[in-house]
């Protein structure tokens, strides 16, 4: 069973631990997110190898962030190795700068809108402005396709009011802060089920912890897949 609206999230320390994880988890999982606390531990050279020798598709998740010039570089660096998405920030100098980073490539940029992390209070201490927070994701989503964002990244709360818009037409919402009915919530704090995510319309949802952390990843990744499918 492979459905590639599941991305597993291998947030482990290092590359030879994710690559135990995608063994174990086999033809099951075809789709995994390498994010930014696996860069020292080889996550580059995981990530290729999962892409060129086992045929998995693969989101390096690095939120980049930083004047036009860099994030055109980097982006345009990331690029050659053929990976399927990349997310910076959604602001759009960002997004802009990134989409000329990945010309002529196929690698889709994803604007992350705010983190599924924060809350209300966490944006007060950030000094952003006042506001319910899925307005400002909304606004934020919205600004990014109009920068040319191939998608976005929101929490599968606000992927109902994401799609409904104008601009998200043929691009992507991808979700984090997904949890199966009565997993531990972690460090997430704005959370849905597999089956609401994609219900409310996001096309891919990211899980982690509740997969590597199971006694037996596979079967854990099979019970979100039927989740999924049965939506």
């Amino acid at each position: 069973m492979t459905d590639d609206r599941l991305i597993v999230a291998l947030d482990v320390p290092n590359a030879v631990m994710g690559l135990e994880l995608a063994e174990r988890l086999g033809d099951t999982v075809s789709f995994y997110k390498i994010g930014l606390g696996m860069l020292t531990g080889g996550g580059l050279a995981l990530a290729n190898e999962l892409k060129q020798e086992h045929g998995k598709r693969i989101f390096l998740d690095m939120k980049l962030f930083d004047i036009g010039a860099t994030v055109e570089a980097a982006v345009r660096g990331l690029a050659q190795f053929d990976l399927d998405f990349l997310t910076v920030h959604g602001d759009p100098h960002v997004i802009r700068a990134a989409k000329e980073g990945a010309a002529g490539t196929s690698l889709k940029i994803l604007g992350v809108t705010i983190l599924t992390s924060l809350d209300r209070a966490d944006l007060d201490d950030a000094l952003i402005q006042p506001g319910d927070i899925s307005d400002l994701v909304v606004t934020r989503a919205a600004r990014a396709f109009e920068a040319g964002a191939d998608g976005v990244i929101a929490s599968p709360q606000e992927a109902a009011l994401i799609r409904a818009l104008p601009e998200a037409n043929g691009r992507l919402i991808v979700t984090p802060g997904v949890r199966p009915a009565g997993a531990d919530l972690g460090d997430q704090k704005r959370v849905a089920t597999p089956a609401r995510a994609i219900s409310n319309g996001a096309d891919h949802v990211v899980v982690g912890r509740p997969i590597w952390q199971a006694a037996d990843p596979a079967a854990a990744a099979r019970a979100i897949l039927l989740e999924i499918a049965n939506t």
